[in-house]
């Protein structure tokens, strides 16, 4: 496997990872969410979209022939701006 692709199964199994922990937290406690994980979930919610960006910004690199290791982690604030 090439270090692109190696890099990108690591990008989706982060994302699964956050998902499974997500999904487990919301499971666990339902409507009944501490102060502390109502953060969490909004931690991991930002994570998520962090992730996604990366992907998309690997793919974009890689189709366009660019170099995908040049995609960076753009900041949370930047990508919770964006409309779907």
């Amino acid at each position: 496997m090439s270090d692109a692709k190696s890099r990108e199964a690591e990008i989706i199994q982060r994302i699964g990872d956050l998902v499974t922990e997500e999904r487990d937290l919301r499971e666990q406690h339902e409507h009944r969410l501490t102060p502390e994980e109502r953060r969490r979930i909004r931690d991991l919610e930002t994570a998520l979209d962090q992730c996604w960006d990366l992907l998309r910004q690997r793919r974009a690199h890689e189709e366009f022939g660019q170099d995908p290791e040049s995609a960076e982690v753009r900041p949370a604030p930047e990508v919770e701006s964006y409309r779907q």
